[in-house]
């Protein structure tokens, strides 16, 4: 008997051995599938709704336990309490830091949060709205992530965590600034959607909270012709410019020349003791009017260079929605064709044209990072830099925004870090080109 207890013993043992093996492998593949999480692009939705989840507690609490810091708030208030006491002379319309000089949207938006807030005394009800545009924000900016397929889980930790500075510019300071991104943002979805009347009317009612969102309006106009033709894109111009002109008709029919002035100043020269991103210049060269001419030179020819490839990006982009629509018909009820990534060639030309803005920018102050972060990842991963590379200019991007006051050194490595992107991306597109 005893040979026979030997062999039984054997045979369990390579059992055991096959178990622990099976074992090692499942957990293995379990690893892996744990690991896709933040690294595959098509699980970047599933992801983001943990960390919306999580930014919700996180605004709580900063709401809760960081103190506001007063900065425009007042001042928007005070600009409104004008137009609500009657004055629509945009000229007499003034707060603590100076005249109002933004569009007729703001002076609406800001109405209605004056009186939601008990004529802006209530502070922490406006932080709370801020924080919702936040989670809104993020929302919009994930899913237009999600559509492109084009950069990896784990940036959200990079977007969600790690900027104090954004955080801040919604709930503790209370800007303007995050309210036309959020509708900059509805607009960007609702044309991947497909939805081009709701889109413009997002868009405009964006740029009628702050000029900045024309950065994006060159990109804009190309994939108007690009998707909907000459005579459609003219239409959708209409829209735009009608939106513009019903906000501001009271305005304009009291003093035209005041409202034009005051809401849409290309000239208007902002402090140095403000900029963020020439801190290295000596202030007579910043305030320099040639100085900011030869900024939007450079501006204007860096969008003309890009412009050819930009047309090509949007016009593959509308030739695989026409194929997309095509298939659909053919398909069974339950079948489904994604196409999604696609999306890439309509938002990349997007971003990169505000990038570019900004880049060139006449003067950055804090507040404006808003205009730009949450399209920093998608440019990073646009490049063929390597992923280190690309989360150090990131990383450093954010130091440079959060170094206050900004020095020499903050200011001239956030124009590095800039520059690095665009020779990044213009670089892309050089290597393409020889490519094909």
């Amino acid at each position: 008997m005893a040979p026979r207890r030997d062999l039984r013993s054997n045979h369990n043992s390579v059992k055991l051995s096959k178990k622990n093996v099976k074992n090692w492998y499942e957990n293995y593949l379990e690893w892996e599938k744990l690991v896709s999480l933040f690294t595959d692009p098509r699980k970047l939705l599933l992801i983001g709704k943990v960390f919306i989840i999580l930014e919700i507690i996180l605004n709580i609490l900063v709401i809760e336990r960081v103190p506001y810091t007063e900065i425009d708030w007042k001042a928007y208030m005070q600009e409104v309490e004008g137009f609500l006491n009657g004055t629509l002379d945009y000229s007499k319309l003034r707060g603590d830091t100076g005249p109002l000089v933004y569009p007729a949207g703001f002076v609406y938006a800001f109405s209605a949060l004056y009186y939601i807030t008990g004529h802006g005394a209530k502070i922490k009800i406006a932080q709370y709205i801020f924080a919702a545009l936040y989670i809104i924000l993020l929302v919009l900016v994930f899913r237009i992530y999600s559509k492109t397929k084009k950069v990896p889980p784990y940036v959200l930790i990079i977007l969600c965590f790690t900027s104090y500075r954004v955080h801040s510019i919604f709930t503790l300071r209370l800007f303007n600034d995050p309210v036309a991104m959020v509708l900059l943002f509805a607009s960007l979805n609702a044309f991947l959607d497909e939805h081009w009347h709701l889109g413009s009317i997002l868009y405009s009612l964006a740029v009628s909270i702050k000029m900045n969102i024309l950065l994006f309006a060159p990109v804009l106009l190309i994939a108007y012709l690009c998707n909907l033709g000459f005579m459609k894109t003219v239409f959708h111009l209409i829209i735009c410019g009608s939106i513009q002109l019903i906000l501001g008709l009271p305005f304009i029919i009291n003093n035209p020349l005041a409202y034009i002035k005051g809401s849409f100043d290309f000239g208007r020269v902002f402090e140095f003791k403000w900029t963020v991103n020439w801190r290295f210049l000596p202030e007579h060269v910043f305030v320099h009017p040639y100085f900011h001419a030869s900024l939007l030179a450079l501006h204007i020819l860096t969008l003309i260079y890009c412009t050819p490839k930009w047309i090509k990006y949007m016009k593959s982009y509308a030739n695989l929605k026409h194929v997309e629509k095509s298939l659909q018909p053919q398909l069974k009820k339950k079948e489904k064709i994604d196409m999604t990534t696609m999306s890439q060639l309509f938002v990349f030309p997007m971003f990169a044209a505000n990038f570019i803005g900004i880049a060139f920018s006449r003067s950055l102050h804090y507040q404006f990072y808003i205009w730009y972060y949450h399209t920093l990842p998608y440019i990073a991963w646009c490049t063929d830099y390597k992923t280190v590379i690309k989360l150090t200019i990131l990383g450093i991007i954010e130091l440079c925004w959060n170094t206050y006051p900004s020095t020499v050194f903050s200011s001239v490595s956030l124009h590095i870090c800039h520059l690095i992107l665009l020779y990044g991306i213009i670089k892309d597109k050089s290597s393409n080109e020889k490519e094909k």
